[in-house]
């Protein structure tokens, strides 16, 4: 660094820092300033005289005093019959496959050779997006994609769903201790793999689940599809009292594998892995005590009205008549414009009046009074949440969030570890990110939690959480226990994969 230029000036940042956090603080605990004071005002004009009649007024009318009381009994039941029912999450499971499934960057490369459907050109396409992709050396793959020549059939991909939801179901149901046949809500989402009969279906025949099950099935609604069956099941939970629900949410990559030359296709073959999760939700005001965390929150925003944004994310057949998944080149743009609405709904719901106020002024200064230079003010959600599961698209989609929403490398952590270790397994990578903050032990009783993801149609959704216990490692199993101590690891901006 050269000693004769300009040194950052630190002093004022922190000042800056400071009076922000002492803005936050008066505006947030506002209320309570102004209690003071009225209390102190009234406690001056009110004698012990007052108290001593109005006390008296109530003793010697009998019937004032019974209407009194059953007015405000009536006020509170109505007030508690109203309220939503609460929503527990009891716990959830995330998939670990088999060290045979195991598929590195160089093993990615030579099955794509070996293959024998993609030209040089594209095969050096792949590993300049490998190189850069953020994936790491232990991620999985499906048998019969693994397999030479690869054996992308029906029976195949019904295996691959087999082992992924009795897999993440098994651990989920041996974690809660839950009977089967008391789960009376259960809902899968996986975008690209719907057999006939359906793969919910397939779970209430293994499991053998109750003949009144409310089952549903949800398909071709993408990576954000999780959040949509958390918001179904919640939905349910306001109108079947006393029960469990279940969402299991995954990808099949066996028959979704795309072997021809188109590149916008190619880039998913590249991020794509195999993984699920099952999770476990009661509206049950007893399985409180229990429960790790109640859902506070779900915005969801589509954005499907667009053709731009109807079409980024699109299934089609290329020239050849192969079927893959096209993504555009606007899909940046469009996943920020869905952000963007996504947020300013959530906003309100979620952020500190400081923060609120600080947007509205800069709002009226831009739109009003037109202030010229004015920029747009971005609230700092890190006011609002103390973690963060950020669905792992790929690379270039945490960093743009990264940098929208201006979080730290800590705030990133789960994300990016989760996209090193398992790739993009889809909708249920938002589990796998959480399993990475328990596993680590940051998750404490009040922590306030936002997950958010992006899928095809366009759509962003979000779901807030809030702690009911601090989650305790030691107690814990899911699939980062044996190997959390080697995380985070630093991921470099391009690893060279060797031919």
């Amino acid at each position: 660094m050269d000693a004769g230029a300009a040194s950052p000036d630190y002093r004022h940042s922190v000042r800056l820092k400071y009076v922000k956090l002492g803005y936050h603080y008066l505006i947030s605990n506002l209320p309570y300033l102004l209690a003071v004071p009225m209390l102190a005002f009234l406690s001056t004009r009110i004698s012990p005289t007052d108290l001593t009649a109005l006390w008296s007024l109530l003793r010697y009318n009998l019937l004032s005093s019974i209407a009194l009381a059953s007015l405000l009994v009536f006020l509170c039941a109505l007030h508690l019959s109203s309220r939503p029912r609460p929503v527990y999450l009891l716990d959830f499971a995330c998939y670990k496959p088999e060290s045979e499934r195991k598929c590195t960057r160089e093993i990615f490369m030579t099955r794509s050779s070996l293959a024998g459907t993609f030209t040089e050109q594209n095969l050096e396409f792949q590993r300049k997006i490998l190189e850069r992709s953020g994936l790491g050396q232990d991620t999985y793959f499906p048998p019969a994609v693994l397999r030479v020549p690869p054996n992308p059939c029906m029976a195949e991909a019904r295996k691959e769903a087999e082992a992924v939801m009795f897999g993440a179901v098994d651990q989920l149901l041996a974690k809660t201790g839950v009977n089967p046949k008391d789960i009376g809500i259960v809902i899968v989402n996986c975008s690209l793999f719907n057999p006939t009969p359906s793969l919910s279906a397939m779970l209430v025949n293994h499991y053998k689940l109750r003949s009144n099950i409310r089952s549903y099935n949800l398909g071709g609604m993408g990576c954000s599809a999780g959040l949509i069956s958390v918001d179904l099941a919640k939905q349910l939970l306001q109108v079947h009292r006393d029960t469990y629900a279940m969402v299991v949410s995954m990808e099949n990559i066996t028959l979704n594998w795309y072997f021809g030359n188109e590149r916008s296709m190619l880039v998913s073959n590249c991020l794509f892995r195999m993984g699920g999760a099952a999770i476990l939700f009661s509206n049950r005001r007893s399985d409180r005590r229990r429960s790790k965390y109640e859902l506070v929150h779900t915005v969801r925003t589509h954005k499907g009205a667009e053709d731009q944004c109807y079409n980024c994310v699109y299934q089609r057949e290329d020239e050849q008549g192969k079927i893959g998944v096209a993504l555009s080149k606007d899909l940046m743009a469009v996943a920020g414009d869905a952000l963007k609405t996504n947020i300013t709904t959530l906003g309100p719901l979620v952020l500190p009046m400081s923060e609120q106020l600080l947007f509205l002024a800069t709002l009226i200064g831009r739109k009003l009074l037109k202030i010229k230079g004015l920029k747009p003010y971005i609230p700092d959600f890190k006011l609002a949440f103390e973690h963060f599961c950020i669905h792992a698209g790929g690379r270039a989609v945490l960093d743009e969030l990264e940098k929208n929403l201006e979080l730290s490398d800590w705030h990133m952590e789960p994300s990016r570890m989760t996209l090193y270790r398992f790739g993009n397994t889809s909708s249920s990578s938002l589990w796998y990110e959480l399993a990475y903050t328990e596993a680590k032990g940051r998750v404490k009783r009040g922590d306030r939690l936002w997950q958010i993801a992006f899928g095809s149609g366009f759509k962003c959704n979000s779901a807030v959480w809030r702690a009911t216990r601090t989650i305790k490692p030691a107690k814990e199993t899911n699939p980062w226990m044996d190997e959390i101590e080697n995380f985070p690891v630093e991921v470099p901006k391009i690893v060279k994969v060797e031919a």
